[in-house]
This record gives C-alpha cells, sequence and structure tokens, in this order.
C-alpha cells in the first residue's frame, strides 16, 4: 500500500512538473518573440533606429550553443549548475531591462539594443538547453504533448502581451523571463532524483541524419523568413499556433493511431509546396505560400526536437548534446537569409529572383528527401524505432520500471550501446527474430550481443537474466 501510494505521488509530481514546464517555456517562447526573434517586437516600434538586433542575437544564440556543443560535459547536469541557471535568468532579465531602457532614452538605443540582444541570445540559448533537460525526464508522449503545449500557451501569451502598451507591455517584457526562470527551476524541482539526468555521458555518435536534415530546411527558411506575411513564422505566430493546435490535440485524444513516420515526411511536401507557389504571388498572394513554408519549417523543427528526445533516452545520453547542435544550426537559417539578400545585390528583376530563389530550394529539398526516405539507419545505428511504431503510445508504470532497470544493469556492468539495446529489447520479452528485425543485424550479431550481456551480468540463460533484472517471465 505505501509502495501504491509513493507511487501515485510521484505520478502527481510528474504531472506537476509537467505544468510547469509548459507555463515556463510558454513564457520564455513568448518573450524571445516580444523581443529579438519576431518580426513584431512591440516596445522596439517606436525606438528610431534600422539596426537589425537579430543579427547580434542570433551571434550570441549561436555561440553559446556551440560552446555548449564543445562543453556539456563540464556543465551538466545544466539544472544543477548555479552559474547557468544564473546566466540565463540574467541573460534575459538585463536584455528586457535593455528594451524598456530603450524606450525611454531612445538616444542610447543602438547600444542598448546591442547589449540587450547579446544578452537576449545568451540568455535564451541556455533556458532552451535548461528546459530540454527538464522535458528529457518524461516519457515520449508526454514530451511530445508537452512540448506542443508549451508552444501554444507561447503563442497565446504573445497574442496578449502584443495588445499592450506603455508601462503595461514594459512590465510584460520584465515579468515574462522571471516566470520562465522560477517556474522551470520548481519544475525541475519536481523531478524524482531516480529520473534526473546523469552526470556521465556514455560514448555516443551524434545523429548526423538529422542534423544535416534540419540544417537543410534551416537554409531554405532562412532565405524566405524575411518576406514572411503577417501570421505566420517560426516564433509564436498564427501559424505556430495552428500547428501546435492540431498537434497537441491529435496526440491527446488518439495517439496509438497517430503515426510519426507520416509526420516526419510530410514537411518536404509543404516546403515544396510553398516554394512552388512564390513566382505566382502576384496571382495568389503571399499568404499561402508564407503559410506552407513556416509551418513546414516548424513541423520539422519540433519533429527534429522529438526525435533527439528519443534518441537521447534510448542511448542514456544527455540531451544537451544533441540540443546544443540543434541550436547552433540557427547558423543555417542566418546564412540562407544572407543568400537571399546576396540575390538582391545582383540587381536581379523580383520575378528572376524569385526563380532562382525555387530553385536552389529544390536541389535542397531534394537532397533532404534523399535523407528522409533513407532513415534506415535511424534504426540500426539510433534505435529510432518511433517511425514504424504506428502510434505514440504512453508506457505503463511496468514498462517504465524495466526501463529504468535495464539502464541500471547497463551502467553496472558497463553494457555498450548496442547491449544496452538489446537487453532492453530482450526485457520486453520480444524473440531474437524480433530483436534482429529491429535492429537490422543478423542472427550471429545478435547472439554474439547476448552471450556478451550473460557474461557481463553472470547469467546462463534469459530465464536467469529476468531474475537478475526482476522480471517475471511469462510462460
Amino acid at each position: 500500500m505505501l509502495g501504491e501510494r509513493e507511487s501515485a505521488a510521484e505520478r502527481r509530481a510528474l504531472m506537476a512538473g509537467g505544468r510547469l514546464y509548459i507555463v515556463a517555456y510558454g513564457c520564455a517562447r513568448a518573450w524571445a518573440t516580444l523581443t529579438f526573434t519576431g518580426t513584431g517586437a512591440a516596445v522596439l516600434a517606436e525606438v528610431p533606429w534600422s539596426f537589425d538586433p537579430h543579427l547580434t542575437f542570433d551571434a550570441a544564440y549561436i555561440a553559446i550553443s556551440l560552446l555548449l556543443v564543445l562543453c556539456f560535459r563540464r556543465f551538466i547536469p545544466l539544472n544543477e549548475n548555479r552559474w547557468v541557471k544564473t546566466a540565463s535568468a540574467a541573460g534575459m532579465v538585463v536584455a528586457s531591462l535593455c528594451c524598456v531602457a530603450a524606450w525611454w532614452l531612445p538616444a542610447f538605443s543602438f547600444p542598448l539594443m546591442i547589449i540587450g540582444s547579446l544578452a537576449a541570445g545568451l540568455g535564451y540559448g541556455l533556458f532552451l538547453l535548461l528546459a530540454a533537460e527538464v522535458l528529457a525526464t518524461f516519457s515520449l508522449l508526454r514530451i511530445f504533448l508537452f512540448l506542443s503545449a508549451a508552444m501554444l500557451l507561447g503563442t497565446v501569451i504573445t497574442f496578449f502581451c502584443q495588445s499592450m502598451t506603455g508601462v503595461a507591455a514594459q512590465a510584460a517584457l520584465v515579468l515574462l523571463p522571471v516566470l520562465a526562470a522560477l517556474y522551470l527551476q520548481n519544475a525541475y524541482g519536481q523531478v524524482p532524483t531516480a529520473e534526473r539526468p546523469k552526470r556521465g555521458v556514455p560514448k555516443f555518435s551524434y545523429p548526423w541524419k538529422l542534423f544535416a536534415l534540419y540544417g537543410l530546411y534551416a537554409f531554405a527558411y532562412g532565405m524566405r523568413a524575411n518576406q514572411l506575411t503577417a501570421g505566420a513564422g517560426q516564433h509564436s505566430s498564427v501559424s505556430t499556433f495552428v500547428l501546435m493546435a492540431v498537434l497537441f490535440l491529435t496526440a491527446y485524444f488518439a495517439s496509438k493511431r497517430f503515426n510519426i513516420g507520416l509526420l516526419y515526411r510530410s514537411p518536404v511536401v509543404l516546403m515544396v509546396c510553398g516554394f512552388l507557389l512564390v513566382p505566382a504571388e502576384s496571382l495568389l498572394g503571399s499568404a499561402a505560400s508564407s503559410w506552407l513554408i513556416s509551418i513546414s519549417f516548424s513541423l520539422m523543427s519540433f519533429l527534429v526536437m522529438f526525435l533527439l528526445y528519443d534518441i537521447s533516452k534510448r542511448m542514456g545520453v544527455a540531451i544537451v548534446a544533441f540540443m546544443a547542435v540543434k541550436n547552433a544550426e540557427q547558423l543555417f537559417q542566418v546564412l540562407g537569409g544572407a543568400a537571399t539578400d546576396g540575390l538582391g545585390l545582383l540587381g536581379l528583376p523580383a520575378a528572376t529572383e524569385n526563380v532562382v530563389v525555387t530553385a536552389i530550394v529544390g536541389v535542397l529539398i531534394l537532397a533532404a528527401t534523399v535523407l528522409l526516405f533513407s532513415e534506415k539507419e535511424l534504426a540500426s545505428k539510433w534505435g529510432v524505432g518511433i517511425l514504424d511504431a504506428g502510434g505514440l503510445v504512453e508506457r505503463t508504470e511496468e514498462e517504465e520500471q524495466t526501463a529504468v532497470r535495464v539502464q541500471e544493469l547497463a551502467e553496472t556492468y558497463r553494457l555498450s550501446p548496442r547491449e544496452t539495446e538489446v537487453l532492453a529489447l530482450l526485457a520486453e520479452r520480444k524473440t531474437g527474430r524480433v530483436i534482429q528485425q529491429e535492429l537490422f543485424i543478423a542472427e550471429g550479431t545478435f547472439k554474439a550481443h547476448t552471450r556478451h550481456i550473460y557474461e557481463k551480468v553472470g547469467v546462463n540463460s534469459r530465464k536467469e537474466l529476468f531474475e537478475v533484472m526482476g522480471i517475471a517471465q511469462r510462460a
């Protein structure tokens, strides 16, 4: 009875942590949109100067992401590193104060915006990695639901804050990052100690296909980002609201029938259709192509994040190692925008420039298509099976406990990543033939991995292995 009460208490804490995460991430995304990542930052509308603070924001954001790519082992878990948390919160608050000061002191707006945008890029880049650590402690279904709900909330908060003016708008800018930091800290506090990220990182390889795929989409989106119509865009826009609402509701009410594989391939169609409509904007208007392009990129960004969480959980690798790389790929979006600006300097007619942009994007999407439809390595090398699973299914409490036990054995007996994958599938009571098919390995390879597991754990059969793991063997 005590165990049942503790389990129920842990589940309540888990859901409380999820709600806190949603609020924290939603506040941070809204803040970023209202300051330096969106196109309609209300607090900057009356500042009389033309410098684009997105450039310095992106520079700081990419720089801090690259630093974490190189040095993440020294800082993880980020949520237990006081300096990282302080730098994140301070960076966002300082950026807000600079925005407010620029409003009241327009003569000093240029240096204030330089300082503010650099601080914002630093603070927001760290915040996203802190938030990723918290989200990685949940199951895959909850990750999908919480992430989409947080982005949905971010668009709602942005909508209400954009209608504010004067002191109310300034107060919101200062309050949002404070709330984001406090809620995220409380969300991490709700995570059970056993589920918190570990300091050590096993040997792993980066899922380069996912990063290459996202880089191609980021470059293509960057070529068009500055020309999107109102309501379309990546950062808490109307198009983001529509997309996240559809994802959340579908996953919530039909998780078993939710086909991640089909969703994973759909951005290709959306992106192609969006750019095919670019030359016809004089006839059809720019809204159709803008919405298709922005939804395509937002969807791909969301799905790449989701698959990185999946890989992180399967391999036992800190999510910071993957998300820092993804965040650093903001560089490709910047380069895409620079490429379009470069074409503009050639003095080409608008129609010709649109055709050239469409041709370039066509080549990029062709390359992306090759990556999308050759994802066998995602399953064989990094264990991503959810693309062919046919649904987004929540694991039972027994399955969660088994997964924990598998990870404990893997750490205790120093199992390799592949041996850990085989052990996890054995713990699910899958046959050797099924395991071979899921991991794309030969029968001899499967037997070799199984033999190594038995030798390291000190058992001679699957029955003895189950006894060590505390799993009842079914008849």
